[in-house]
């Protein structure tokens, strides 16, 4: 049975006579501009059980897409399952809107649906994926090199709360590569700028400034309710400190670190997967001297080579939010920007740490910084 082709026009006209007009495409979709009162019922979700939509087979039903293809794959499947009268509306929503004819008051969540729309193509993530990534938050200790890209991409892609924790105040030297900051925030406190500048990118997220220097009285106010925890830190103590943290906690740790042209990014799990995923005291029992690792003041970083590993950061993060693809646990990846060249390291839980060995009670927080100094 050859399936009826309508204007839009002529779909108005029978709409207000009874038929039902029913907009097939995607919620993201429909959320830029549908037609007055259709009713908006996805394709699969219509084709799966159409009488959810419309009980009575012998109604009039009229079907509209973006354009009139999907409209008439919907209308042919409305046939076959015993519907008499279907019509599809040619030139769909964007002949409709051309020429002119009502349109649904705007949908509150138009802004959600346009904002996020890359996202929402991607079947992987979809809207259920998105709404896990507004529901999520994320603590992050620094908003410097590392946590300028984390914060910006995380922000961008709709985390629905992010803690920046920094007790530092912008100086010009952290410009070369903390995009967070900018010339006119010189003075300003690190956690101040990070706010401004990430909602102004976007304004339907939480930030929240944790304008104090991370140490074992309050690092636990500051991860107790995030999903995820990213290191920014630019020194061992808080790095051995938010370890510590993470596994009594049972957070994923998302370490990254930058030295001069090279960078390394590791998940470390072991607070949820003990004796499965290591932890930082798995891979560094003790800290390397300070003369083997300097810090960027000191030694110097390529300006985009905090950017490489941020972003890598911020791509775990979202990874582990929608519980998406392989994460790096058991895996330190390397960064060589001049060789222009990545390498892995597998890594093992340690079953003698210190820390995360299976059974062991949580030993207490230490003075990390008199820890790191005897090493």
């Amino acid at each position: 049975m050859s399936i009826e082709r309508i204007t839009p026009a002529e779909a108005r006209r029978r709409q207000r006579a009874g038929a039902v007009l029913i907009d097939v495409r995607e919620a993201h979709e429909r959320a830029a501009g549908r037609a007055e009162h259709a009713l908006g019922v996805a394709r699969t979700e219509l084709e799966t059980d159409p009488a959810a939509s419309v009980a009575d087979r012998d109604a009039e039903v009229l079907l509209i897409c973006q354009s009139g293809a999907r409209s008439l794959l919907a209308a042919q499947a409305l046939l076959e399952a015993g519907y008499t009268r279907v019509a599809s509306v040619d030139g769909g929503t964007a002949r409709w809107i051309a020429e002119g004819l009502p349109l649904a008051p705007p949908d509150a969540q138009a802004d959600f649906y346009d904002r996020y729309s890359r996202h929402l193509r991607l079947p992987e993530v979809g809207e259920d994926g998105q709404r896990r990534l507004q529901a999520a938050r994320v603590a992050m200790v620094g908003a410097g090199g590392l946590g300028s890209p984390a914060a910006y991409y995380l922000a961008a892609a709709g985390i629905g709360t992010l803690v920046l924790a920094d007790d530092d105040r912008v100086d010009r030297s952290n410009l070369q590569r903390q995009i967070l900051h900018t010339e006119a925030r010189i003075g300003t406190p690190k956690v101040e700028s990070a706010w401004i500048a990430l909602t102004a990118l976007n304004p339907h997220i939480e930030v929240i400034a944790f304008p104090e220097r991370i140490d074992s009285g309050n690092v636990e106010r500051l991860i107790a309710d995030a999903d995820v925890v990213i290191d920014g830190a630019d020194n061992f103590p808080v790095r051995y400190l938010l370890n510590d943290a993470c596994v009594k906690l049972g957070k994923p740790l998302i370490y990254g670190a930058v030295h001069r042209f090279e960078g390394q990014t590791s998940v470390f799990d072991a607070g949820r997967q003990r004796g499965q995923a290591p932890c930082y005291r798995c891979l560094f029992p003790e800290p390397p001297p300070p003369e083997a690792a300097p810090n960027c003041a000191e030694a110097g970083v390529l300006g985009v080579l905090p950017g490489v590993i941020g972003l890598l950061q911020a791509t775990e993060a979202i990874k582990l939010i929608l519980g998406l693809g392989e994460p790096l646990r058991g895996r330190l990846l390397h960064f060589d920007a001049l060789g222009m060249r990545f390498r892995e390291t597998r890594l093992r839980p340690d079953p003698g740490c210190a820390v995360c060995a299976p059974g062991l009670a949580f030993p207490g927080y230490i003075d990390y910084a008199a820890f790191c100094a005897l090493h």
